[in-house]
């Protein structure tokens, strides 16, 4: 998801920079929009799995102040690093979402722009 979202960023503000017609500018503004609402959705269920594995962890280690098992230790190991790196694709996807954001902001601009110009 990482490169596909980098990749996505990339073509777009290409082609927003290569457009000079109004009526493209909406088609592209529209596509933004649909895939603005994909990551969206996909941001959400990776905070609900987040959330969910911040939630097992604290269980774990409750368990583990309370039986003193060395194999409770090695769980709670395994989900802190499986925490960290969901923590860490959780937050390239926000930061990616309000990007996005911006990027539609400015297509608006352009298209207000571009509908000026054909007037």
């Amino acid at each position: 998801m990482t490169e596909y979202l980098k990749k996505y960023m990339k073509y777009i503000e290409e082609r927003i920079g290569n457009c000079t017609d109004s009526a493209e500018m909406k088609k592209i503004l529209a596509e933004h929009k649909d895939k603005i609402a994909f990551i969206q959705h996909e941001r959400i269920v990776h905070f609900l799995v987040t959330m969910m594995f911040a939630l097992i962890l604290t269980i774990f280690i409750s368990a583990l102040l309370f039986t003193e098992n060395l194999m409770l230790l090695l769980l709670v190991t395994i989900i802190i690093v499986l925490l960290g790196f969901y923590i860490k694709h959780y937050y390239f996807l926000e930061n990616t979402v309000q990007k996005m954001y911006v990027v539609y902001d400015e297509m608006l601009a352009k298209q207000s722009q571009l509908d000026s110009k054909e007037v």
